[in-house]
């Protein structure tokens, strides 16, 4: 407890709950400056869940990304009658983590199916180095930035256009354009590093 000089009055430490209900009243009032105090205080606890449930931890930054970005979309949804912040943003977590393990899954089946087309009936007349570079080009998008991968994947597996994208995702069109193009310039360099030549 410390004096204030000003005043005369005794000024005391705020209570950590008080500081966790300023920084939930804040945030869904839009106070940006409460999305970062948030951020600073529940990350390497989301982050934490995010790991220990995918085994990553580069994923699990992309999905404790994705949870703050959920958090400030959806912060008009948040009830402080309905239970606190933190357990709001556990729950966000989880949704994120679900969905980082169902595309992890869709993207190990793409993979097993590309390489099941090397003894398929149909394929036979293709050559064996089309289907390997597919293989490559699959495993370099799985490892791009979540964001990025799924974006690429929206576009070139779903054929869903730039708008079409920004539509399902949510995300400003800039924001799509900018991240197909980062995400294909990381495929390039990395195909080409490989020895395979990407799309122009």
């Amino acid at each position: 407890m410390t004096a204030d000089r000003t005043s005369g009055v005794l000024a005391v430490a705020e209570d950590p709950a008080d500081a966790d209900d300023r920084i939930a009243r804040g945030l869904v009032g839009g106070d940006e400056r409460c999305l970062a105090a948030a951020y600073r205080r529940w990350s390497p606890l989301v982050h934490a869940l995010a790991a220990r449930t995918l085994g990553d931890p580069r994923e699990a930054e992309d999905v404790t990304q994705q949870v703050f970005v959920a958090v400030w979309r959806g912060r008009a949804n948040f009830r402080p009658e309905r239970g606190t912040l933190s357990a709001w943003l556990v729950g966000i977590t989880r949704r994120k983590v679900a969905d980082a393990l169902t595309a992890r899954t869709r993207r190990t089946r793409l993979t097993e199916s590309l390489g099941a087309s090397l003894e398929h009936e149909g394929r036979r007349d293709e050559e064996p180095e089309r289907v390997l570079e597919r293989l490559i080009v699959t495993e370099e998008l799985s490892r791009l930035p979540r964001v990025q991968r799924d974006v690429l994947e929206l576009a070139y597996f779903a054929d869903l256009t730039q708008t079409q994208i920004a539509d399902r995702t949510g995300m400003p069109l800039g924001t799509v354009k900018s991240h197909t193009r980062r995400g294909l310039r990381r495929m390039r360099n990395s195909l080409e590093l490989a020895g395979v030549h990407a799309a122009r």
